[in-house]
């Protein structure tokens, strides 16, 4: 299950580093760095991108760095619709599990809801 995580990044080097969606085409450069409440980890990024001139949020896991660059393995377009909460200020689980939502990913520590399970696969029953 899931990548190595990368947990020994220092946020702020990561700021300033362009980032690539999955076609590597630029998408901008990271914003700002946001992490995770209860284990400091850096989980999310907002992108400042020169196309539609506001941060696009990306999830820094499954993306990676690779030669100092953050490749995030989404289409262009899908970051670009991604929820906009503005920077610089707190991402609420409310926000956090809109994004898992927009990117398809798993949100391991947001509320269950109703419509929440794409988490489960076909042959994980409990």
């Amino acid at each position: 299950m899931g990548g190595t995580v990368q947990t020994d990044i220092d946020p702020r080097s990561l700021i300033g580093r362009k980032a690539f969606d999955r076609k590597g085409t630029k998408i901008g450069t990271v914003d700002e760095v946001y992490l995770d409440d209860a284990t400091g980890v850096p989980e999310w990024a907002a992108v400042r991108t020169g196309l539609f001139s506001r941060d696009a949020f990306v999830p820094l896991e499954p993306s990676e760095f690779v030669e100092d660059s953050l490749r995030i393995p989404f289409d262009r377009a899908l970051i670009k619709d991604a929820p906009d909460f503005g920077v610089g200020r707190h991402l609420s689980p409310e926000q956090e599990l809109q994004l898992y939502r927009h990117y398809g990913l798993d949100s391991l520590s947001g509320p269950a809801g109703p419509d929440s399970d794409f988490g489960r696969l076909a042959g994980q029953d409990e």
